[in-house]
C-alpha cells in the first residue's frame, strides 16, 4: 500500500483541503473497492459527461439517484425473488449496490435515463455568471474612473 505525505500541499495552499481529502479517500478504498456494478464515464461535450452504470436485472424502481454534496450517489436494491427458483449458473448479480462519484464544484445532474439494462447520468458544468472571466475595460489619460468599472464577458 502507498502512502501520500500531502504536508506540502498544506504549507503551500489554502482552502484546498478537500483535494487532500478525497485523495486520502481514493487511497484508502481502492483496497477494499468493489467492481460491481460495472460503468463507464464519457466526455459528451467541453462541459459534458455521461455515467453510464450496468443494472441488468434491476428495475427503475429499483434503482435511486442521488445527490448530496458534490457527491453523487447510486444505489439498487431489488426486491425478493418470489418462489422457488433453482439455477444451475448464476452469473447475472442483483445484489444490492451502491457506488459513489464526487463532482466537482458546478458540475450538477441534468437528466438520469433507464433503458436496455443501463443507468445513464448525464452531468453538466454551469459556471455561474460571476465566476467567468470578465474583460475590464482600461481608461487612459488623467481622468479617473468611476467606482464601479464597466465589465464585459470574455467569451
Amino acid at each position: 500500500m502507498r502512502t501520500f505525505d500531502l504536508a506540502p500541499l498544506y504549507r503551500a495552499t489554502v482552502g484546498f483541503d478537500q483535494i487532500a481529502d478525497m485523495m486520502d479517500r481514493l487511497v484508502s478504498s481502492d483496497a477494499g473497492a468493489s467492481n460491481y456494478p460495472p460503468y463507464n464515464i464519457e466526455k459528451t461535450a467541453d462541459d459534458g459527461w455521461r455515467i453510464s452504470v450496468a443494472v441488468a436485472g434491476f428495475a427503475a424502481d429499483d434503482l435511486n439517484v442521488e445527490l448530496r454534496e458534490n457527491a453523487l450517489i447510486v444505489s439498487g436494491r431489488r426486491a425478493a425473488d418470489e418462489g422457488e427458483r433453482h439455477f444451475l449458473h448464476r452469473g447475472i448479480a442483483t445484489r444490492a449496490f451502491e457506488r459513489r462519484f464526487t463532482l466537482a464544484d458546478h458540475v450538477r445532474v441534468s437528466a438520469a435515463s433507464h433503458e436496455n439494462g443501463m443507468l445513464h447520468i448525464d452531468l453538466v458544468r454551469e459556471v455561474p455568471e460571476a465566476l467567468k472571466p470578465r474583460r475590464i475595460d482600461i481608461v487612459s489619460g488623467t481622468a479617473r474612473p468611476a467606482l464601479e468599472a464597466e465589465a464585459r464577458p470574455v467569451n
